[in-house]
């Protein structure tokens, strides 16, 4: 028997017992499956090597981005018409700063949704 095998059949026979909080545990639990261990093999890599390489993935969504994508880019094309016409001499009108109020408006409902996908992304923090 190699000494690989050897060390795949050994028997934890040993009980080391510690207290934690229930936020300590929960925070134990949940790393320990992010990193794909069961609860013992994380605190036992822990202790051993001092880090568990945790990988992430992450999943974006193509056709949301491609739509925000989007609409950032209607209200960048509005804003520089805006821009364009107060810098060619326009002169200031009621309808321009409804449309100016507009795109602000619509930057913040993008931001929203921006955030809202990123909570979603990381979960929900």
């Amino acid at each position: 028997m190699t000494v690989r095998n050897k060390q795949n059949h050994l028997k934890y026979k040993n009980v080391i017992t510690i207290k934690l909080t229930d936020i300590e545990l929960n925070i134990v639990n949940r790393t320990a499956s992010m990193a794909g261990l069961s609860r013992s093999e994380y605190i036992r890599q822990l202790i051993l090597n001092g880090t568990v390489p945790v990988t992430y993935e992450i999943v974006a969504d193509m056709d949301d981005l491609k739509k925000l994508v989007s609409e950032y880019g209607k209200i960048g094309s509005n804003l520089n018409q805006i821009a364009k016409y107060f810098n060619t001499g326009g002169m200031r009108a009621l309808s321009i700063e409804d449309e100016i109020h507009q795109c602000i408006a619509d930057l913040f409902k993008l931001r929203k949704k921006v955030l809202e996908m990123a909570g979603d992304t990381n979960g929900g923090s």
